[in-house]
């Protein structure tokens, strides 16, 4: 059981520092709206890890491989975040701000279910965390033999210390809330929504060139190697 565990922290560690879209939308609504509706968002983006989980291990090898040889799915996927990066892009360009749009206000439990879905939904349409759970459970399951004790361990080990680790970085965007001006909350903003697109055209391009994108992922991975051992 604790080797299950301390298997899992490492890997959690990992998760929590993973640069994706649920990673800026999680600091932009710490430094915006507060430690409670940050952590809302990340449970909904935890409930959508789950789900992928779940789907991971009652699949097989076969689901992993559809993944990656149906662009169809990425290209949805990187089509619905690229339009919702250029809406929140449009909307951010077009709002004038004051200070009081972004003090921490007192939210009702409808807005924090609100906040909840929309990490679930950011999280889900990212097929290739999917992809992630499912190759973590092809690497580490059979170590762990399949047996669905010590995978509850394992994957419940990765969720706490990713949880944990979220709650670290929310304090951390939280303090940014002070130093906020309209100007620069309108920049944030921007900025969260360009990268947005960016990965969402990054789904995409993995989806209609999914060789040439690998090939930039090695070369990439072979230069961070280099550097790290120069």
């Amino acid at each position: 059981m604790l080797q299950d565990i301390l298997s899992g922290i490492p890997l959690g560690f990992f998760l929590a520092f993973m640069v994706g879209p649920a990673f800026f939308i999680l600091l932009e609504t710490a430094a915006i709206r507060g430690f409670k509706a940050a952590f809302a968002f990340d449970i909904g983006v935890i409930l959508a890890d789950i789900v992928f989980i779940f789907i991971a291990y009652f699949s097989t090898n076969q689901l992993l491989r559809s993944i990656k040889d149906d662009p169809g799915l990425f290209i949805f996927g990187g089509g619905v975040l690229t339009i919702y990066g250029l809406i929140a892009y449009i909307k951010a360009k077009n709002a004038t701000y004051t200070k009081a749009d972004f003090e921490v206000q007192k939210l009702k439990r409808k807005d924090y279910l609100g906040i909840v879905a929309k990490g679930f939904l950011l999280n889900f349409i990212n097929i290739g965390v999917l992809g992630f759970w499912l190759g973590l459970l092809i690497i580490f399951g059979p170590s762990l033999e399949m047996e669905a004790s010590r995978l509850v361990i394992f994957f419940t080990s990765i969720i706490v210390t990713y949880l944990l680790v979220d709650v670290l970085k929310i304090l951390l965007a939280k303090k940014l809330n002070n130093k906020l001006t309209p100007r620069r909350i309108t920049l944030f903003k921007k900025g969260i929504s360009f990268l947005l697109i960016i990965f969402g055209l990054i789904l995409i391009l993995r989806g209609l060139i999914p060789k040439e994108i690998e090939e930039i992922e090695k070369n990439l991975e072979n230069v961070s190697y280099k550097v790290d051992n120069f």
